[in-house]
């Protein structure tokens, strides 16, 4: 598939076949292309936790609260983390020499915005494996009690998850008629009024 096509047929899936688990070779690829994102001084401060089967079930006693029943029939949830000690460690290094790891530094918190960056390669790589995907929030005040039944590191905070399977959506949606217009977001020189 093209990168073009990928780009124009990406969607939001939210219905799945749970009887097709996501092969192993287009997980893996999900996966390796995730680590292919832009990262800060090469900070590298992104994991993922890969669940299925009966790690779903558990996780979905924290994940359900931001989607529909029928992403639960998703066969693969893939959890995206960021971890700012990550960075703030990297930029304490000699060549980048902010040892006070003051993150003021930062005009925005790059860990969350590299994440972010590696999740869409990934959602990307989906299209490209002929998947759908659905880039969804953990609800906040679950987000501890997740942490703590699946031990992760109290350093990473997920910035969502994605579900991934075979798209069962019988009618697709057609959101071009809600699609701002690009002359209303992109600004040439100046921010026109």
């Amino acid at each position: 598939m093209e990168l073009q096509d990928a780009i124009r047929t990406r969607r939001m899936v939210r219905s799945f076949d749970s009887d097709r688990p996501v092969p192993a070779e287009a997980l893996a690829r999900i996966l390796h292309n995730g680590t292919r994102a832009p990262s800060a001084g090469f900070s590298q401060g992104q994991a993922w936790l890969v669940l299925r089967e009966a790690e779903l079930e558990k996780f979905w006693q924290f994940g359900s609260d931001a989607v529909t029943d029928t992403v639960r029939t998703a066969p693969l949830v893939i959890v995206p983390f960021s971890c700012k000690r990550a960075y703030l460690d990297r930029y304490a290094q000699p060549d980048k020499g902010w040892t006070d790891r003051d993150e003021s530094r930062w005009p925005v918190p790059f860990w969350h915005i590299d994440t972010g960056m590696a999740v869409m390669l990934q959602l990307l790589t989906a299209v490209d494996e002929g998947l759908g995907a659905l880039y969804f929030g953990i609800v906040p005040d679950r987000v501890q009690s997740f942490k703590d039944a699946f031990g992760v590191p109290d350093d990473y905070e997920p910035i969502g998850a994605v579900a991934i399977g075979y798209d069962t959506e019988s009618e697709k949606r057609d959101l071009r008629a809600r699609r701002r217009p690009i002359e209303s977001m992109v600004h040439y020189g100046m921010w026109s009024r």
